[in-house]
């Protein structure tokens, strides 16, 4: 990371004052740049950008939300920490593949000019966000398929996604997890937890859910289990079973103390297991007295 001294030359050279800023690199900063990164001059023939990002400001251009999307996968900001809101509009949609991000109007004749010379090229995908580990690979994480993990995904340090598992961009884990189901845009896992496989958690891109979801500590989501309320610690929700804001749940406390509540009157607490009662199809919730382990 440039030093404090750096970030303060290139905010005077360039007349910084406060906001979102993008402008061509000041050439008394090469200079310096080319101390802190190493063969500076040999890493590209592209025109050199500064960059300033105001957290609290959405972005304004493409530089900044590609920035922005950076800092999130080099846990230099945690998901929802750094304001993304109109992201979408801003990035273009970009061909990925294997010879670099492309224009999708010149695939076709990319792709012809690539038969003709016996070639080959592999398109990896046609979207805004690329594949996190084309670009940043974060230290002490697996990922048994890097394509289900897009730029701007948060894994903290101890991560396994497994081939089933999914992290979008402003999302992901805090610590140790184990990751087989899908973690939405916004979604924040504590550590310990584990998403089984083709588990989901709500998130706020689309569907008309507002309230962030989150997962606390040492939880488990069951296999095709879904998840529609900020969870507490500790707390299990059985294998196909999906919570939303509004499911009616039986929270019994003892044999002699149930009441019906909203599934969001519950948010946030811990200890607890969600089941569907196999016989009257209700679905309840109990205090959880079961701890959850990882597999290494």
């Amino acid at each position: 990371n440039p030093s404090e001294s750096l970030i303060s030359k290139a905010k005077e050279l360039i007349g910084y004052k406060n906001g979102n800023f993008t402008c061509s690199v000041p050439k008394e900063l090469l200079v310096e740049l080319n101390d802190l990164i190493k063969d500076f001059s040999k890493l590209s023939d592209e025109k050199s950008v500064l960059v300033i990002v105001d957290s609290e400001e959405p972005p304004n251009d493409v530089p900044s939300s590609y920035l922005r999307l950076h800092l999130l996968s080099h846990r230099l900001v945690k998901p929802n920490e750094i304001n993304l809101d109109g992201i979408f509009s801003l990035l273009p949609t970009v061909a990925w593949t294997s010879d670099g991000p492309k224009d999708p109007k010149e695939l076709n004749d990319i792709l012809s000019r690539k038969r003709i010379n016996n070639e080959t090229l592999h398109i990896h995908s046609l979207d805004k966000f690329p594949c996190m580990t084309d670009y940043v690979i974060p230290e002490g994480v697996r990922i048994a398929d890097s394509h289900r993990v897009r730029l701007g995904a948060y894994l903290g340090e101890g991560t396994t996604v497994m081939h089933e598992g999914f992290i979008n961009f402003n999302a992901g884990t805090l610590g140790k997890s184990m990751v087989e189901g899908r973690i939405s845009q916004g979604v924040v896992v504590g550590e310990g937890s584990d998403l089984g496989g083709s588990s989901s958690t709500m998130g706020t891109l689309s569907g008309g859910n507002e309230e962030l979801i989150s997962v606390g500590k040492d939880c488990l989501l069951g296999a095709n289990s879904g998840l529609g309320i900020p969870l507490g610690d500790r707390c299990i929700i059985e294998a196909g079973l999906y919570i939303t804001a509004g499911t009616k749940v039986e929270l019994i406390k003892s044999k002699d103390e149930v009441k019906e509540v909203k599934a969001s009157e519950l948010a946030f607490k811990d200890d607890l297991l969600f089941i569907r009662n196999s016989l009257t199809g209700t679905v309840q919730c109990r205090p959880n007295t079961k701890s959850v382990n990882l597999n290494e």
